[in-house]
């Protein structure tokens, strides 16, 4: 290959340090949520976790400086909400979030308690279709379950008033978020019973957070939404997900402003073609606004890599790195030489003489017991006779003894004198 052909030829330091830029230029600072995994706090003060979900992890580093200044502490699968910008660190290659800021992340567990109690009252069949009533077509008398102070109630009387709706609209106040919102509305359900006035209810509020919302999937409000008499509709201001009491509700409308439009049930062309107008507006205004934002980012990304700062937190991660392997080596030498003690201390217990002295006891222990067996006493100890003649001697065979001659018979325990017949 000619390589004056193919191009100029970069180091490895060249080529990350414009991977480092085209990074570091071309994304901005983004909050990020994800679980806190691998977490480290350095000696240093610095702190290095993983942030990881279901299908990506992500390294990030918070530096002493911004450590100090957070009020979360974090630990090992804490669910958090972190902000800052992309760096490579160049010793390593290696692509990592420098965290300038973190919250807690409450989201999950609420998300976990919504669906254990919508499985809970799903079981009991608080949602199924066959208990849902359908809704008057002409209510003469509505009753709407909200905050009268929010702009909730006043984009539903305006768009019943722009409907031509006919009819009274009566506001039964409570409170819509916090503490003891959720009992609030559930009495106001039933004191609207008890009143009985009313063809129809609506219960919502105002978009919001998933916290805010979360009057609306507390059980004693979704039970009440569920046993009520009078057909109900769930506005509450929350287009991408559902809340509970949308599934006991009758009908679920997206917001409050989407029940205004459905008892009025009428679609004015006019009125869609000014929210297809508005919502073209916003979207060429908040593209200009993204476009100016992205160049300003990446004006502020090159300055940065410019920027003291920088550098120094560069050193920082580079001096981290190096404590990190200095001390994996001296651990890794420190257990070698043990190691390899151990193996001298084995070594030299084999060859101890002490070792030697007892092998040969056992050795000379067998033998002794080995003659014991073959000694003549033993031979007795096991019932045997000795025949001994008039000299003493051991009679070995029959043929040897004369009729009347006077013998010994030795036994274990003494000798008998006894004569042959």
């Amino acid at each position: 290959m000619d390589l004056g052909r193919s191009g100029s030829v970069e180091t490895v330091t060249q080529f990350t340090r414009r991977i480092k830029t085209l990074l570091e230029g071309g994304l901005r600072a983004s909050w990020i949520r994800g679980e806190v995994s691998n977490l480290r706090a350095q000696a240093s003060g610095h702190v290095y976790f993983s942030l990881k979900d279901g299908g990506a992890q992500l390294s990030a580093v918070l530096f002493r400086g911004d450590a100090a200044r957070q009020s979360v502490v974090l630990r090992d699968g804490q669910q958090v909400v972190a902000y800052g910008e992309v760096s490579v660190y160049e010793a390593r290659g290696q692509y990592q979030l420098i965290v300038r800021a973190l919250v807690e992340d409450g989201v999950g567990r609420l998300q976990r308690e919504f669906e254990a109690l919508k499985r809970r009252l799903a079981e009991e069949g608080l949602f199924e279709e066959s208990r849902k009533q359908p809704l008057p077509a002409m209510p003469a008398t509505i009753g709407f379950v909200t905050s009268p102070t929010g702009a909730a109630v006043q984009d539903f009387i305006r768009i019943l008033q722009r409907r031509g709706w006919r009819g009274r609209l009566v506001v039964l106040p409570a409170k819509v978020q916090g503490e003891g919102a959720a009992a609030e509305i559930a009495a106001m359900i039933e004191r609207a019973q008890k009143l009985g006035i009313f063809d129809l209810l609506v219960v919502g509020r105002g978009g919001g957070s998933l916290e805010d919302l979360w009057a609306f999937n507390e059980e004693v409000l979704v039970r009440a939404v569920a046993a009520c008499p009078i057909p109900v509709i769930s506005a509450v201001g929350h287009q991408i997900d559902f809340t509970l009491c949308d599934f006991a509700a009758d009908v679920r409308a997206e917001t409050p402003s989407a029940a205004a439009e459905l008892i009025s049930s009428l679609h004015l062309a006019c009125i869609e073609r000014l929210l297809a107008a508005a919502e073209a507006m916003g979207r060429h205004a908040e593209d200009a606004v993204g476009d100016a934002r992205d160049k300003t980012s990446g004006l502020k990304a090159r300055l940065r890599l410019l920027a003291p700062a920088a550098q120094v937190e560069q050193s920082w991660l580079r001096l981290d790195d190096l404590r990190n392997r200095l001390g994996s080596s001296l651990v890794q030498r420190v257990q070698l030489a043990r190691g390899r003690l151990g193996e001298a201390r084995a070594g030299l217990a084999q060859r101890s003489p002490e070792t030697r002295v007892q092998i040969e006891s056992h050795r000379l222990l067998a033998l002794w017991k080995r003659l014991q067996s073959a000694s003549p006493a033993s031979v007795l100890n096991r019932g045997f006779v000795i025949m001994r003649d008039e000299a003493g001697r051991p009679v070995q065979r029959r043929e040897g003894i004369a009729p009347g001659q006077s013998l010994a018979a030795e036994f274990a325990d003494g000798a008998v004198r006894v004569k042959a017949e």
